[in-house]
C-alpha cells in the first residue's frame, strides 16, 4: 500500500518554456503545431508584486508569449532585464521546457509541508487581475525541484477571487 503524498496538487495550469525570441518562437509554435494565436505581454516583477529570487527582494522584467490548447496554456518566455530561474535555465541548457505549473488551494500551507522536503521557493510573487468582471489575486512560487527532476522547476499557483 503505498503512502499519501506530502501534499496533493491540482490540475496542470501550463508549461513554461524559455525562449530567446516569444514572438519568433510563437510564430513556429503556430506554424507547426497549430497552437495560437499567441497573446504576447510584458511582465514586471518588483517591489509592487511582491518579487523575490531566491529569498531576496528583486526586479526582473520578462516577455511572455500564450495560447492555450485546450485547457492548458503554452508559456514562452524570454527574460528581458533581471536574474530568475528562467535566466539560469538559459545559460545552463539553453531554450527549452523550464517549468509545468500546477494550481493549488493554500499555496502558504503547500509551501511550509514541501520544505520539510527540502522543496523551497526560489521564485514568489503576486499580484491582482480582473477577468470577465471579477478581481482575483493570484499568488505563484517556483521551487527548487530542477535539482531532484532533471532540470525542471514545479510552479504553483493560487488564485483567489477578492
Amino acid at each position: 500500500m503505498s503512502e499519501a503524498p506530502v501534499v496533493q496538487l491540482g490540475s496542470i495550469s501550463h508549461v513554461g518554456i524559455v525562449v530567446e525570441d516569444c514572438e519568433k518562437a510563437a510564430a513556429w509554435w503556430e506554424r507547426v503545431f497549430g497552437i495560437g494565436p499567441f497573446s504576447t505581454d510584458i511582465y514586471v516583477l518588483d517591489a509592487s508584486t511582491k518579487f523575490r529570487f531566491r529569498g531576496k527582494p528583486a526586479e526582473a522584467r520578462m516577455k511572455a508569449s500564450i495560447a492555450y490548447s485546450g485547457k492548458v496554456f503554452v508559456e514562452l518566455v524570454e527574460v528581458l532585464e533581471g536574474e530568475s530561474p528562467h535566466t539560469e535555465f538559459l545559460r545552463e541548457h539553453g531554450e527549452g521546457l523550464q517549468h509545468v505549473a500546477f494550481s493549488v488551494e493554500d499555496i502558504g500551507g503547500v509551501v511550509a509541508k514541501l520544505a520539510a522536503e527540502g522543496l523551497e521557493p526560489v521564485l514568489e510573487y503576486e499580484f491582482e487581475t480582473r477577468q470577465g468582471g471579477r478581481s482575483f489575486r493570484v499568488q505563484e512560487v517556483y521551487l527548487n525541484t530542477a535539482e531532484y527532476i532533471g532540470g525542471s522547476t514545479v510552479q504553483l499557483i493560487e488564485i483567489t477571487p477578492l
